[in-house]
């Protein structure tokens, strides 16, 4: 009898198995950065910095006809924060980096409810920010559809950070996290062509109950044929900053062009303006990328928006690059990139520098190995605008990495 009870649970976690899909998988990535002006000029005074970070993260999904789960932990170690004997951890980076359950509703139409990433288009002001080993996240529900080329989705969250405020729907105090989000994405393909509408409202706590609303809105192009491609980007801002100060006129845009010049070289150019503030007390006219993944954008050595450079005089990036495939399995990226202010600092000078970024990558059995290098080639405007005089700052403004990539596939 227990041989028989034995065979029908087999069979039934068989059948359970044939009409859904769980898939066990994980990441290991440790990096190791040597920074020397990474962010912001560093003085000569000043020692750089250098520390390894990895990220650790197990990735669970089960998926059946009418639902899908997933559920994605991490831990993000700093080489040498733990004593020796009592563990801890110590700066509370171990955390459930996503959670969601997507419900299939029929006719195209889904819904996706929980912690997740919102990543879209180039990732300009909505995207995973993978390169920070925390990633971006967000605790939403999403509301999706997608038939004949058409996708829509319409996002909807409001945000709490404390329990124990129990009774007060104000209660959300970290810096420049929303309070609420309304946000509609919509894209259509057309043959070569990818047009994208993004409308997006952030709400801001000021106080109790004191909310400032932000809202992005405009556009995103991306036309492909053979070996030339282009890439429009065209944004606004309006409405309200955290701390009630009103924005006016403020905007991001963009154009990139690449070409496909062999099967191993691709070349590109671009241009970025992002507006600055020009307003008076209480206003501003400076854009602000908000939740993007800002690390691909404008220099890696993320001397701009990247937790700095807000409500300032904006930027010109001017750049040009070429990614070389040395080998079916290695590669080589370079970029330089101009930077100048989209306003004058207030000794009326206006260019900031230029960056040179390099970044080789090469694929092994089953892992990757990624090394990058960037200098900084400072302005004197530059100088003014991170607060370092020339005469202090070091003469040689640099940052290194490398970056080891495995991602196990444990059951699929």
């Amino acid at each position: 009898m227990k041989k028989i009870y034995l065979t029908i649970s087999i069979l039934a976690v068989m059948v359970q198995f044939a009409q859904a899909q769980f898939t066990l998988d994980g990441e290991f990535r440790p990096r190791m950065e040597y920074l020397n002006g990474f962010g912001s000029l560093i003085p000569e005074a000043s020692e750089p910095d250098f520390f390894t970070v990895t990220r650790a993260r197990l990735n669970a999904g089960y998926a059946t006809e009418t639902y899908k789960v997933y559920m994605s932990i991490q831990d993000i170690l700093l080489w040498g924060e733990n004593p020796q004997i009592i563990h801890s951890d110590v700066n509370n980076k171990f955390d459930l980096f996503e959670a969601w359950a997507e419900l299939q509703l029929g006719s195209g139409w889904s819904t996706k409810l929980g912690r997740q990433t919102l990543s879209y288009d180039d990732q300009r002001i909505l995207g995973g920010l993978d390169w920070a080993q925390s990633g971006r996240n967000h605790d939403a529900a999403l509301l999706k559809y997608a038939k004949d080329g058409f996708a829509l989705d319409f996002a909807l969250a409001f945000n709490q950070d404390n329990l124990a405020a129990a009774g007060n729907l104000y209660a959300t105090t970290a810096l420049f996290s929303y309070k609420t989000m309304q946000m509609m994405h919509l894209n259509k393909k057309f043959g070569n062509l990818s047009a994208s509408l993004l409308v997006m409202n952030n709400g801001y706590q000021n106080g109790t109950p004191g909310v400032s609303n932000l809202q992005t809105f405009g556009t995103h192009l991306n036309y492909k044929k053979d070996a030339f491609g282009l890439a429009v980007n065209a944004f606004l801002q309006t409405g309200a900053r955290l701390g009630e100060v009103d924005v006016k006129g403020a905007y991001d845009l963009s154009l990139d062009l690449s070409y496909k010049a062999s099967d191993k070289v691709s070349i590109g150019a671009g241009v970025e303006v992002i507006s600055g503030n020009d307003a008076g007390a209480g206003e501003t006219g400076a854009f602000f990328p908000l939740y993007g993944t800002n690390h691909k954008f404008n220099g890696l050595m993320d001397y701009f928006y990247v937790g700095n450079h807000a409500n300032t005089i904006g930027l010109v990036d001017i750049h040009v690059g070429a990614d070389f495939k040395l080998s079916e399995t290695s590669n080589l990226s370079v970029n330089l990139l101009n930077f100048s202010g989209e306003q004058e600092l207030t000794s009326g000078e206006k260019s900031l520098g230029t960056e040179l970024d390099l970044v080789f990558s090469k694929k092994f059995k089953g892992y990757s190995l990624i090394l990058g290098y960037s200098q900084m080639f400072a302005a004197d405007g530059m100088y003014e605008l991170k607060g370092v005089t020339k005469a202090d700052a070091a003469d040689s403004q640099n940052w290194a990495w490398a970056m080891l990539v495995i991602k196990p596939k444990f059951i699929n």
